[in-house]
């Protein structure tokens, strides 16, 4: 178990007012390059959210003939923006949490 994992799980059976454990060394070192490394990965997604969010906008005023393509009378510009953002944002989320896990697991 991660030193971060047994803060959360003391954290939850005290009833009292919570201080944080005292970790030795070795286990605090491993804590912060853990954080760290959980930073990073988290940074590399909401960066990717960030370039979806604010690349489709850039990709339809760049190609303004994504509004003439129709699919079923629909814009494809409609479409992007209606069926691509959330399920590439779930993506995403199951993504990050996945890397998160990977990244305390070892």
């Amino acid at each position: 178990m991660s030193p971060q994992t047994r803060v959360a799980h003391a954290r939850r059976v005290v009833r009292r007012r919570w201080r944080a454990p005292r970790l030795d060394l070795a286990e605090a070192g491993r804590a912060r390059r853990l954080y760290q490394a959980q930073r990073r990965r988290g940074a590399v997604t909401l960066s990717a959210l960030f370039a979806l969010l604010f690349g489709l906008p850039v990709l339809f005023a760049l190609v303004p003939a994504l509004d003439e393509v129709r699919l079923l009378g629909v814009p494809l510009s409609w479409l992007l923006l209606v069926v691509v953002p959330f399920p590439a944002m779930a993506a995403l989320a199951w993504w990050q949490l996945r890397r998160a896990e990977r990244a305390e697991g070892g």
